[in-house]
This record gives structure tokens, sequence and C-alpha cells, in this order.
């Protein structure tokens, strides 16, 4: 494949980033902890044009797909931006595109591009069983069950829940007032949720698209990591040309150099293989590996580019209302989203055993 981005993508990562350069300071995300959903910024974001551009003309959107999805999530990574861009736009707004009609879409779709509403996606992770359960009744499903941890949930006016059906399962899409919410505070913000049901009615099933939007959510994942660790590298080799210990900077010395040049093959690491499963995706073909290859560096080189980050940054690193602690925080919290390393090495360990050629 043809690892150089589109014109599209360059141009909506552009205005991504200025936007969120300009809103996202440390004056409006207040101390570490206090929210994980800035609305006036989600607001801007689709007053500009980019909530919309990467989905279907069909719903309203500018026609672009992944590819220039990921683009954007890198920027929001970059910028630690607490915008729920990845469970309304990748997952959720482009799931009812998709497999949705005109009025899911009118319903649930256009309150999304113009910064209004929310959309959370509760599905198992890999390998996990499913957390909900669901019976036909009349002409519903009586869904019950819980998922702790649902980003967005917090505040979020709908939710895609996958339940199971017997053998099967199928994902529902449920109004916020069916669902109980309860606010829960993860490593980096409070934007996530226990989410329960006890036989509430969903009457909209999308069908089964679990590991659709496993997969879709996956690369998400992976392309706001990317965001997240690049900039943790470059703000920490710029720390490096500047700290001083005993007369010297620190930069010059041989160990932290090592320790920056591999943090910096990780960062590529991340690069080539997020966009290698991001293209196979976005043309429709068997990705399940790379995208499991992706989040399997993303976990693992997230990992250790943050803590490089906190190591070379020394007494600073580990003070929470600096700068350089989101990152390392939202590069935690990525790093587990939908299955850390072990459980993607797992996966592919059971696919190469099906599958040996």
């Amino acid at each position: 494949m043809d690892f150089t981005l589109t014109e599209a993508q360059q141009d909506l990562a552009s205005l991504t980033r200025r936007i969120l350069t300009d809103k996202v300071t440390p004056d409006v995300l207040g101390p570490h902890g206090s929210g994980g959903f800035d609305a006036p910024l989600w607001t801007a974001l689709a007053q500009a044009g980019v909530v919309d551009a990467a989905l279907p003309q069909s719903v309203g959107g500018g026609g672009f797909g992944l590819l220039e999805q990921c683009s954007v999530l890198a920027e929001i990574g970059r910028a630690v931006a607490p915008v729920p861009y990845l469970t309304s736009v990748v997952m959720g707004a482009a799931a009812i595109a998709q497999f949705g009609d005109g009025q899911l879409a009118e319903r649930w779709v256009v309150p999304v591009l113009r910064g209004d509403h929310v959309l959370a996606v509760a599905v198992a992770d890999y390998g996990v069983p499913c957390g909900f359960t669901a019976e036909a009744d009349g002409d519903g499903w009586r869904l019950t069950g819980a998922q702790t941890a649902v980003a967005s949930g917090a505040f979020a006016h709908g939710f895609l829940i996958e339940a199971a059906i017997g053998g099967d399962r199928q994902v529902f899409l449920l109004d916020r007032d069916a669902v109980t919410v309860s606010s829960q505070r993860t490593v980096d913000h409070a934007d996530a949720a226990l989410v329960e049901l006890t036989g509430a009615k969903a009457t909209v099933s999308l069908g089964d698209i679990g590991e659709w939007l496993r997969l879709r959510g996956t690369i998400g994942v992976c392309a706001q990591q990317l965001g997240v660790v690049e900039r943790a590298l470059e703000l920490t080799a710029a720390y490096a040309g500047e700290r001083k210990q005993f007369g010297h900077l620190i930069g010059s010395f041989q160990a932290v150099r090592q320790r920056l040049a591999d943090a910096y093959l990780d960062v590529e690491a991340v690069r080539l293989t997020l966009w290698q499963a991001a293209w196979r995706l976005s043309e429709g073909l068997q990705a399940t590996e790379e995208v499991a290859t992706a989040k399997f560096w993303a976990a693992e080189a997230g990992h250790r580019v943050a803590h490089t980050a906190v190591h070379i940054h020394g007494g600073v690193g580990i003070d929470v209302d600096h700068t350089l602690h989101r990152y390392f925080v939202a590069a935690k919290r990525l790093e587990f989203t939908l299955g850390g390393a072990t459980a993607q090495l797992r996966g592919l360990g059971d696919l190469l055993a099906a599958d040996p050629a």
C-alpha cells in the first residue's frame, strides 16, 4: 500500500489541529480528572465541518471515510482533546449510516453532525463475554445486563449496545432514558460510565455488527494513540534539549538518547501498523490480523513511550498538574481500551491456529 496521506486527510488534520490548538489549553481543560467532555469544543468542531466531513453524503456528511476519521483522531490524541469523536462518529454515527435507514439517520446522526448529541457504544472487548442479553418481546426485545467503563457514556444521548441472543449477537440502539447510567472516573478523565439495563425495551436492531464496531473502534483507538505518543515524544525531546544536569543538557547523555531513539521507533511502528490496517478496512479487505497487530503496537509501544516520557522528565514527569501527565494517562487508558497487548497476541494466535497459511 501507499502510506502517503491523501490531500483530504492532510486538509482535515490541519483544520482539526488549528481548532484544537486554539481551544484546548490548560485553562480550558482544568485540573486533571475534572471532566471528560468539552461541549463547546464539540460544537465548534461540528460548526467547522470536522464532525461531518468523514461520514457518507447520504446522511449529510462530506463523503470521506475511515482514513480521514483516523487523521482527525490522531489530532485529537495530540491535543488530548476531551471530545467523543471516536464513539460518536467513527463507531456510532458510521454504523447507523451504514446499517440503519433514513429515519434512524435523521433521528440520531443529524444531531451528532450539528454537535448537539453524543453517542456511546457498549461492545464486549475481544475474548470477553457479552455483558448484555436480549430476549424477543412482541415487536422488540428486552435487554438485561451491565457493562463498565463505557466511553462517553456519562453524557451520551444514545447508546449502541451489543447483546447476546442465544448463540448470536445483535447491536441495539437505545435512548438515554431507557438506560441506567452511573458516571465513573477513569485514569485520565471522568468521561465513562457503568451502563445497566433491567429489561429495557429495544425496538431498533442494527444486526450482528459487533465485530464491525470492534474493528473500527480498535483502529480509532490506535489512531488516537498515535497522536498521544507522537506529541508526548515531541515534548520529551524538547525537554531533553533544554534541561541541564551536572552542567550538561540531558539530551547529550547516551542513555537519554537511546531511550528517545527507541521511543521514535515505537511511534513509527504505531504509525505504520495503524495505516496499513486502516487502509485495508477502508478498502473492504480482510483486516482482522492487521487490526490486532496495530492494537498490539498501540498498546505495547504506547506503554513504553509514555514511561520514557515520564522518566526523562524526571520529577515533573510525575506531577499530575504538568502537561505531560495528561499524555501519560491518555496513553495508559488507550493501551487497554478494547483489549491490551496480551489480548491482541492471543487473538492473533487463535487466527493463526485456525488458518496456518
